[in-house]
């Protein structure tokens, strides 16, 4: 049992020395992620601006 036990442990630190390069998040992803969330956020104010235009345009002033 004790065998199996340390060839596992080779065979994952084998696996993971073999990644080189996996040790955060670059510059590239952080500026996708930016992008996304701009892109939700723009949709979104655009959706509720455009909701509650229609409203305000109901509003009539004495």
């Amino acid at each position: 049992m004790q065998d199996w036990l340390a060839h596992a442990r080779l065979w994952m630190s084998g696996i993971h020395g073999a990644v080189p390069g996996e040790r955060g998040a670059t510059a590239v992803e952080y500026a996708i992620m930016l992008a996304f969330i701009a892109a939700v956020v723009i949709a979104a104010v655009t959706a509720l601006g455009l909701t509650t235009a229609g409203e305000f345009s109901k509003v009539v002033f004495p």
